[in-house]
């Protein structure tokens, strides 16, 4: 079912996002011209529990939905990081100041394979302990906001995480913690 791609021209070229035209070729010979591709970095993030058993959420502006909404830590992988589970212990300290003693590969996910050329790989952290206050990058604004595990649950209840890729994260790390009842 695979297509072969017969040429790509770079439409828009950026330093975190770029747009591909694809033409292909489908297994039946139908020639699919043009095919948009959007690629970005791979993205990591995690559910991050702390020793006492808190849940660690960021709360920030998102322009494109005009919303401030509330999320997992998490973010890009650099080319300086040496894999993905040190990219997210990374970005877990750079937004909360927090680190931590084990993560849990949950596994990865798209955010849209028909479009989106990345993934994102998922984690639950534990045993999180604040060393140190944030070290945002030059457009981030985040608030730390510290919550139980009921208090979570009752948000997915009602639909107050937006992000599809972070409650899918969310929900996988309950599964990991035995809280996921079907």
């Amino acid at each position: 079912m695979k297509w072969k791609t017969l040429s790509s021209e770079y439409l828009f070229n950026d330093r975190w996002f770029k747009v591909r035209r694809d033409k292909c070729e489908t297994p039946g010979g139908k020639i699919v011209d043009p095919y948009y591709v959007y690629e970005f970095s791979t993205w990591v993030g995690a559910l991050p529990v702390t020793e006492e058993g808190k849940i660690i959420m960021v709360r920030q502006y998102r322009h494109a939905l005009g919303e401030t909404c509330l999320e997992i830590p998490g973010g890009c992988v650099d080319d300086t990081d040496t894999n993905v589970e040190y990219a997210v212990a990374r970005e877990l300290l750079e937004e909360t100041g927090y680190s931590f003693t084990s993560f849990d590969y949950l596994g990865k996910i798209s955010p849209n394979p028909s479009t989106n050329s990345n993934l994102l790989h998922m984690f639950l952290a534990k045993g999180g302990k604040k060393v140190g206050e944030q070290n945002l990058d030059e457009n981030e604004e985040i608030e730390v906001v510290e919550m139980t595990l009921d208090e979570l649950k009752q948000l997915l209840r009602e639909n107050k995480i937006v992000q599809a890729m972070h409650v899918s994260c969310i929900l996988y790390a309950l599964e990991k913690l035995g809280e996921l009842h079907y």
